[in-house]
């Protein structure tokens, strides 16, 4: 299977809600969820820092909290966790899609690639206005 990870943002709903509808306060969040949806993925899920893994009807609250503020040693061990939801995810992936900033997939890609999964990073070297206009060019 092929998926795609997306990362959690800044930006959130206030009261507790799926994680889809948590982000759907940021452009970007809501630009690359369009994206993902029409581009032919089996599934996609949400990196969160603070749950880690998400499928997007999984209810959460709100927070605050971002890999960016976190220490090397403490993004390695979010990293473990996720590495953990994602082998017990019940399904085969072998293509994995990265719509996450640097700190969400920086012990990610090496860990999964080594378990077989192949790991791309489509929107690379792009900033977020960059980004924006990808995603604007390439959704219907």
């Amino acid at each position: 299977m092929k998926v795609a990870l997306v990362s959690c943002t800044k930006l959130k709903a206030n009261y507790p809600c799926s994680a889809r509808e948590m982000y759907q306060q940021s452009t970007l969040f809501k630009k690359a969820t369009k994206f993902i949806e029409q581009n032919h993925y089996d599934d996609w899920f949400i990196l969160s820092a603070k749950y880690g893994l998400l499928k997007t009807e999984d209810e959460i609250e709100p927070y605050e909290l971002t890999l960016n503020n976190m220490k090397a040693s403490e993004r390695k061990v979010w990293s473990n966790f996720v590495l953990k939801q994602i082998e017990n995810l019940p399904i085969n992936i072998t293509q994995i899609d990265f719509y996450a900033g640097t700190k969400y997939r920086e012990n990610l890609i090496s860990a999964l690639e080594q378990k077989g999964i192949m790991c791309n990073v489509p929107l690379q070297g792009k900033a977020i206005g960059e980004q924006l206009q990808y995603y604007i060019l390439n959704t219907r």
